[in-house]
C-alpha cells in the first residue's frame, strides 16, 4: 500500500511537472523570468525548447520575432500651428531586434505575458507614445503646408524618423508608419478659398508688372520718335553730352535731358 501511495505520488510530481512545461514556439525568443525578476536582468534569460515553469517566480514570454502590425482603433485629434484642428489615423508595423528581447520584456512585464503580451505592448505603450509624438510634431506644421501638394508626405516622413527612434530606444525595429491625416470639409473648403485668393493675388501682381513693361515700351518708343523728329544721331548726342554721358546708359534714356537745353 505504501508503495503505491509513494509511486502515485512520484506519477503526480511528474505530471505536475510536465504540464508546468512551455515549448517556446518557432520563431519566437523565449524569454524566461525567475526568482518574479526582483534581480533585474540578471533574472532574466533566453530559452529554447521545453522550458519548465513549475517553480515559483518563473514565467515565460514569448516574443515573436516576426513582423507585428498595428493600427489606431480610432482616429486621434491633433493641432496644427496654426490651431486648426485634423485627425490622423496612424497605421505601422515593427518586429522585436531579437538580440534585445529581454530588453522589451524586462522593460514591460508589468503590462501582461502570454499571447497577449504584444497586443498589450502596443495599446498600453506604443500606442500613447506614437499620438504623444504626433500631437507634438503637429504643432510645428500649419495647415496650409500640410495640405499642400506633398505636404503630408513631408509630415509623415518627419514623423516616421521621430518614431523609428522611439521604437529602437525600446529594442523594436519600425518597419513602415503612415499617419492618414483626415481634413473636415469645413477645413478644405477654407484652405481652397485661401488658396484661390492666392492665386488672384499673383494673377494680378502679374498683370501688373506686364503693364510696367508695356509702359516702358511705349516710353521707349515716343523717345526713339522724337530722336529721329529731331534728327539727332549718336554723334550729336555724344558730343553734346561728352562730359556727363557714361557711355553705357541708352542714348534715348538721355534725350529729355538734351531737349531741355535745346529748346
Amino acid at each position: 500500500m505504501r508503495r503505491k501511495i509513494d509511486f502515485l505520488i512520484v506519477a503526480l510530481f511528474a505530471v505536475l511537472v510536465f504540464t508546468s512545461c512551455e515549448r517556446v514556439a518557432p520563431n519566437y525568443a523565449g524569454v524566461f523570468m525567475e526568482n518574479y525578476g526582483k534581480d533585474g536582468k540578471k533574472d532574466f534569460s533566453i530559452k529554447t525548447g521545453k522550458v519548465s515553469t513549475w517553480e515559483w517566480g518563473t514565467e515565460l514570454f514569448q516574443v515573436p520575432l516576426f513582423d507585428q502590425r498595428g493600427d489606431f482603433a480610432e482616429a486621434v485629434t491633433l493641432k496644427a500651428a496654426d490651431n486648426t484642428e485634423f485627425k490622423a489615423r496612424p497605421t505601422y508595423s515593427y518586429k522585436v531586434i531579437k538580440e534585445r528581447a529581454i530588453d522589451v520584456v524586462f522593460d514591460n512585464k508589468h503590462i501582461g505575458s502570454g499571447n497577449d503580451f504584444m497586443s498589450s505592448l502596443e495599446d498600453n505603450i506604443l500606442e500613447p507614445r506614437i499620438y504623444d509624438l504626433i500631437k507634438e510634431e503637429s504643432r510645428k506644421h500649419k495647415t496650409d503646408s500640410l495640405m499642400a501638394d506633398g505636404g503630408s508626405l513631408v509630415f509623415e516622413r518627419r514623423l516616421e524618423q521621430i518614431v523609428d527612434k522611439e521604437f529602437e530606444k525600446r529594442g523594436l525595429q519600425l518597419l513602415t508608419f503612415s499617419a492618414q491625416l483626415e481634413f473636415s470639409e469645413k477645413v478644405r473648403e477654407k484652405i481652397d478659398s485661401r488658396n484661390e485668393v492666392n492665386t488672384n493675388i499673383s494673377v494680378l501682381d502679374q498683370q501688373i508688372e506686364e503693364q510696367k513693361k508695356l509702359n516702358e515700351l511705349e516710353r521707349l518708343k515716343t523717345e526713339q520718335a522724337i530722336i529721329r523728329s529731331k534728327g539727332l544721331t549718336k554723334e550729336i548726342l555724344y558730343n553734346k553730352f561728352i562730359d556727363r554721358w557714361d557711355g553705357k546708359t541708352p542714348l534715348y534714356g538721355i534725350v529729355p535731358e538734351f531737349l531741355k537745353i535745346t529748346k
